[in-house]
């Protein structure tokens, strides 16, 4: 059985952070399928500090809605730093957020290759005035699992930085 992640209180103490900050955030998210803006948006008075985000599954969505370069995709794949950093930085610029996370991904059980196995996750933050920055994750788990995982470490990523 997977021990369950405590997201809620990680959620909480970001929107405490951002507030007391008054930072806002956006979000660009792929294999998590709108889980972190979900985690953000279940707590009440999310619309002081959580803009919104763009849920980008297919290639085209990166491309058309957050500005990534498609030579970018074909070049590194959509599962890649390159990748993560620019829906980041295209989040970032779309919704005039003051931080926008990002998270590109093989949460599986299939689409998974010997050089990226499914598990392989990219989450970037990009914040204004300041170079966007990348980590790779290796995650092990269901596709759940994996989905739980990567939220977790999106709200870590952001409470480091703050």
């Amino acid at each position: 059985m997977e021990k369950p992640l405590s997201i809620p209180p990680l959620a909480r103490a970001l929107a405490d952070r951002l507030l007391a900050a008054r930072l806002t955030l956006s979000a660009a998210e792929s294999c998590t399928g709108g889980a972190f803006s979900a985690a953000c948006t279940a707590l009440p008075g999310s619309s002081a500090w959580y803009l919104g985000c763009v849920v980008a599954y297919a290639n085209a969505a990166k491309t058309d809605l957050l500005g990534v370069p498609a030579d970018l995709i074909n070049t590194h794949g959509a599962v890649s730093r390159p990748v993560a950093l620019a829906m980041a930085q295209g989040a970032l610029d779309r919704f005039h957020s003051d931080l926008a996370v990002s998270v590109t991904g093989i949460a599986g059980p299939t689409g998974g290759t010997p050089e990226k196995p499914v598990g392989t996750v990219w989450i970037a933050l990009a914040k204004q005035n300041t170079p966007p920055v990348a980590d790779l994750l290796h995650l092990r788990g269901t596709r759940r699992a994996i989905q739980r995982q990567t939220v977790a470490a999106l709200f870590r990523l952001l409470l480091t930085a703050l």
